[in-house]
């Protein structure tokens, strides 16, 4: 279990922010480890806002919610470039589905640590196809403290780390649960690539 390290509230105190992030694949709890962070720090009467994608819409508009149906306020954010003025008055800054967000995410989360403030960060390390996933690699080479999270294999049970698209869909993005992934070992993630560029390959032949 990850425990946060000592927090400097003292005026004298500089420079003392850093950046968490928190990775893995679909339905390993990621979203469920930031919402518990955020609620020690609430407890611990730090001042904390959360964001996320204005594009996730799965369980709420507005709230941040884990697949166990945990959820916490959040304000929703189109660009990253605004979480700087939301963060405006707060220690401690969450940040959920980093994924999705554009490019200037890495930059924005680097200002907010030099700001003094603790950036917890949570996302998708690798997307559909294995590949590492927006700016989380950035993210997760800048940070003070990574936490990669597992999921079980919906296939044979040991640890999974790649979220398998059961859907035939190509776009990078697209949102979904248990009816368009399941979370995979890396044999069986590769057995279901396999199986499915076989697939393709017949129904080309086939026209």
């Amino acid at each position: 279990m990850f425990l946060e390290p000592q927090f400097h509230r003292s005026p004298r105190e500089t420079h003392t922010g850093w950046i968490e992030v928190i990775c893995g694949s679909m339905f390993s709890g990621k979203t469920e480890e930031l919402i518990r962070r955020v609620k020690r720090a609430i407890i611990a009467k730090q001042k904390v806002k959360i964001v996320k994608p204005i594009l996730d819409t799965r369980y709420h508009q507005t709230n941040v919610v884990s697949h166990n149906s945990n959820y916490i306020e959040a304000i929703p954010v189109e660009h990253s470039k605004e979480i700087l003025s939301i963060a405006k008055g707060s220690e401690v800054i969450g940040i959920d589905e980093a994924q999705f967000f554009d490019n200037h995410l890495t930059e924005i989360c680097i200002e907010l640590a030099n700001q003094g403030k603790r950036v917890i960060v949570s996302g998708l390390d690798m997307d559909f196809e294995g590949n590492p996933f927006g700016q989380m690699p950035y993210l997760m080479s800048i940070a003070e403290f990574v936490t990669k999270l597992h999921a079980i294999c919906a296939r044979c049970g040991n640890i999974a780390s790649y979220s398998f698209r059961l859907s035939a869909a190509k776009e990078k993005v697209l949102l979904g649960e248990k009816n368009e992934y399941e979370p995979r070992c890396r044999r069986c993630f590769l057995e279901g690539m396999q199986q499915r560029k076989e697939l393709e390959s017949r129904q080309l032949n086939i026209f």
